[in-house]
């Protein structure tokens, strides 16, 4: 590792960090400016190798360096974040866009140069990061969702191989995954192909369609190509299932070291979990887990459920403290407006993207309860639906989601559903005085039916 000595400290703004560095984290190349023992600025590159690392590690250790700014670089800087903590080192992870209108060549030395003045003056931004138990839960998540997202492209290309033998069960039956349609395909699978025979293997009075709907959706081309590809879907889709199982052995495992790190919850225990897991939850009882994480069961909220929160939990973890107010919350969320002003003028709102998976999960709930929920969630997506659209309803019905779960997890509150059940009459009020003054205007009075 050469070290090049760059005479004379950081200039331009009042310098706030005086034992920092900066790094422009690269796939093979790391390249280092930080100030060192003596208060110079210096400048170095090193590859990626763990050995390498290792020696960056211990050079800035050596050099007294206590703060390190580095950019968020696909997850390439994953694993010299973890090596920094472990040293005690505070990182600081920043996001590219922060400083990309600097002035300068674009090399890794400039880039590195430019982060460390940057943080040695305290400008940027550190992006959040949970702890590491948070984060070791996270990867199991994640890979979690991976493959269940595979699994249903498994279903899929199921529901395309009988489409192909001309079976038209997908449209008669909900859910394919369900009991009943699952018993249907193993046994086409096994080498049964009478109609009569097929419905035979399933209660026909839990469904909606008929006895006579489901035998004539059964009546297609069982040729032996599609039967072995339709077999060997099945055995992905078992083995998807498989893998789905085993990831929750690591959530379960990781939910208890977060467990044993919490004071006993004082709320209400919940009800225990039935045998019986609906598609795509978690097998164990997750919901006795996030009590004794939170102190309250969040579930009793409209749109939450247990995968929502561990989805949601793994990226924030249980620190409300970084975000001030629920409106930083929402805004690191992306959930909230950003307005763009010029010259005191409203010119509209930035359009800002994001790859957060707790905005994901937030969006999904709000869709999910603009579908299902009755309550007041649910109504107010369908209203904004009807006014705006369904991108306009689903984040704005994600973003009071988002504020529900910021309030309840920040101060250990349970949910309260009469504040709700109060907002709901205050906009009927509101809706009949509107409506009264409308008809006031044309002529006409308002009268109560019994």
């Amino acid at each position: 590792m050469e070290k090049i000595l760059r005479k004379g400290t950081v200039s331009g703004l009042p310098v706030i960090n005086f034992h920092a560095a900066g790094i422009d984290v690269g796939s093979t190349v790391m390249a280092i400016a930080y100030t060192d023992s003596t208060g110079n600025q210096c400048l170095c590159k090193t590859g990626c190798f763990t050995k390498e690392l290792s020696e960056l590690v211990n050079l800035l250790g050596k050099e007294g360096v206590k703060d390190v700014a580095m950019e968020a670089t696909g997850v390439y800087w994953m694993s010299l974040y973890e090596m920094l903590e472990d040293a005690g080192i505070r990182v600081t992870l920043i996001h590219p866009g922060h400083y990309k209108n600097s002035s300068h060549l674009k090399t890794d030395e400039n880039d590195s140069l430019w982060i460390h003045q940057y943080h040695s003056c305290g400008i940027l931004r550190h992006s959040h990061i949970a702890s590491e138990t948070y984060r070791e839960l996270r990867n199991y998540i994640h890979e979690r969702n991976v493959v269940q997202k595979q699994k249903s492209e498994t279903l899929t290309r199921i529901q395309r191989i009988l489409t192909m033998m001309n079976l038209k069960l997908q449209h008669v039956i909900s859910d394919m995954e369900g009991a009943g349609g699952m018993t249907i395909l193993r046994a086409i699978a096994s080498g049964v192909n009478q109609a009569e025979a097929l419905v035979d293997l399933i209660d026909v009075e839990r469904f909606k369609a008929s006895r006579e709907e489901i035998a004539a959706s059964l009546e297609g081309i069982y040729k032996t190509q599609f039967v072995t590809l339709l077999k060997m879907k099945l055995q992905e889709y078992d083995f998807f299932i498989h893998q789905m199982k085993e990831y929750e052995v690591f959530i379960e495992e990781t939910l208890n070291k977060i467990v044993a790190t919490q004071e006993k919850p004082t709320g209400t225990p919940v009800a225990k979990k039935s045998k019986y897991a609906r598609k795509n939850q978690y097998s164990f009882d997750a919901k006795k887990y996030l009590q004794q994480i939170l102190g309250v069961d969040l579930t009793q909220a409209e749109g939450m459920d247990e995968k929502m929160l561990l989805d949601v939990l793994s990226v924030t973890g249980m620190d409300m403290s970084k975000w001030p107010t629920s409106q930083h919350f929402t805004s690191w969320l992306n959930l909230s407006p950003r307005r763009m002003k010029t010259g005191g003028k409203y010119i509209g709102n930035e359009n800002r993207k994001t790859n957060n998976p707790a905005t994901q999960a937030f969006r999904i709930s709000a869709h999910s309860a603009g579908i299902n929920s009755k309550g007041h969630l649910g109504a107010l997506y369908r209203r904004l639906v009807a006014k705006k659209g369904k991108k306009t309803a689903t984040k704005a019905v994600a973003r009071k989601i988002a504020v529900i779960f910021y309030t309840l997890v920040k101060n250990k509150q349970e949910y309260n559903p009469l504040i709700i059940t109060k907002k709901i009459k205050e906009q009927e009020e509101r809706k009949l005085r509107q409506l009264a003054k409308l008809a006031r205007k044309l002529g006409y009075s308002l009268q109560k039916t019994a």
